[in-house]
């Protein structure tokens, strides 16, 4: 039965993934309407996303920087939450500050959710619940071929 609940799970935190945009479960990507200046250094954008994420007393732990010179924009997202900001390249102004569902659902999808809310360093669950889904799927594929095989072949011994 547990099984069962992890399949429907990655089953549906799957089906949000395929559908993450039409569900507008990522922030959607601005664009700079300055295009007259010289683009900011990276660290500048780094400097500004630091100072406007502490102010906010979350984390300034930055995951990566998405830097997108021909939007005019750098999408910066954070370590240990699912902020993301998104920095005109050209002024520095914050266009957007959003969460990432997408982010979560998709840590729900591979397990690793559970390492993100044990802080575990490694990927130990992440790895342990996808070897179990694996394992799991194939035995159910394995078993339903062998229900649907099995009466035809003893119908086919009794003729």
């Amino acid at each position: 039965m547990l099984l069962l609940t992890f399949i429907a799970i990655v089953s549906l935190s799957g089906i949000l993934l395929a559908w993450k945009d039409e569900l507008q479960l990522k922030p959607p990507s601005q664009k700079s309407v300055t295009t007259n200046q010289d683009l900011l250094p990276l660290s500048k954008i780094e400097t500004i996303a630091i100072k406007h994420i502490e102010d906010l007393n979350l984390s300034s732990t930055i995951n990566r920087i998405d830097y997108r010179p021909g939007k005019g924009i750098a999408k910066v997202r954070f370590e240990t939450h699912f902020t993301e900001l998104q920095i005109d390249c050209y002024t520095g102004k914050i266009l957007s500050q959003k969460t990432r569902t997408a982010d979560i659902i998709e840590m729900i999808h591979d397990g690793s959710i559970i390492d993100y809310l044990v802080n575990s360093e490694g990927k130990t669950v992440k790895l342990f619940y996808s070897s179990v889904l694996g394992l799991g799927l194939l035995f159910l594929s394995f078993s339903g071929f062998w229900l649907w095989k099995k009466p035809k072949q003893i119908k086919k011994n009794k003729n």
